[in-house]
Formats: structure tokens, sequence, C-alpha cells
């Protein structure tokens, strides 16, 4: 296995953005797109996943780098809440509403991967 020596090297981050493109691209439709509000919270909190693993990859520190994942994760878990709300409102499809959760979901799956992963780092002596 090689070092991952760039953010831009984690599938975290990689996911992250395949993501965002989505978010973006379906937010940018119809009546989503003039519900400047939530189509721009969703965008906001995805560019804040990706952002964020970015961000505290670049710190070079584990405790930090453990920190920005979990914010990370929680801006999935906004994405997540948000794209239920942007269905209930009827901007998204069923199709496309399971299709941004299930991306969602691997992406917050992924990140508690690599959060469990730092922590074990961080109690090595």
């Amino acid at each position: 296995m090689s070092r991952i020596e760039r953010f831009e090297d984690l599938i975290a981050w990689q996911k992250a953005r395949e993501l965002t493109r989505e978010i973006y691209r379906v937010t940018r439709i119809g009546a989503f797109a003039r519900d400047f509000g939530l189509s721009g919270q969703l965008q906001r909190a995805s560019v804040s996943i990706m952002s964020n693993i970015a961000e505290g990859f670049e710190r070079m520190r584990p405790g930090e780098f453990h920190q920005f994942i979990s914010i990370a994760k929680s801006s999935c878990a906004e994405v997540r809440a948000q794209i239920y709300i942007a269905m209930d409102v009827g901007y998204l499809d069923k199709s496309t509403t399971e299709k941004l959760l299930a991306q969602a979901e691997e992406v917050g799956r992924i990140l508690g991967g690599l959060r469990i992963s730092i922590e074990k780092k961080l109690r090595k002596p």
C-alpha cells in the first residue's frame, strides 16, 4: 500500500468531490435552483465535507486531522438531512434522492473508518 501524500489521494475526498458535483448539478435544476436558501445550504454543506478533509490532512497532525474528519462527517449528516428536505418539498424525485443518499452514506462510512484509523494511531504510544 502506498503512502498518501496529498489530500487528493484520499478516497474520502474523491468520493466527497463526486457527491459535491452531483449536489451542484441537482440544485441548479427547476424550482430547486430558485430556492436559494436550501440549494445554497446544501451546496455549502457538501463543500464543507471536501474542505474539512483537505484542511485536516494538510494540518499534518493526527489529532487535528481527526477533528476535521469529525466535522466532515457531521457535514455529511447535514447533507443527508437536507436531501430529505429537498425530497419532501418536491425538488427531488425518489430515484435522485436515493442516489444522493447512497453517495452521502458512502462518504459517511468512509469518513467513519478514517476517523477510527486515526484514533488507533493516536492511542499508540
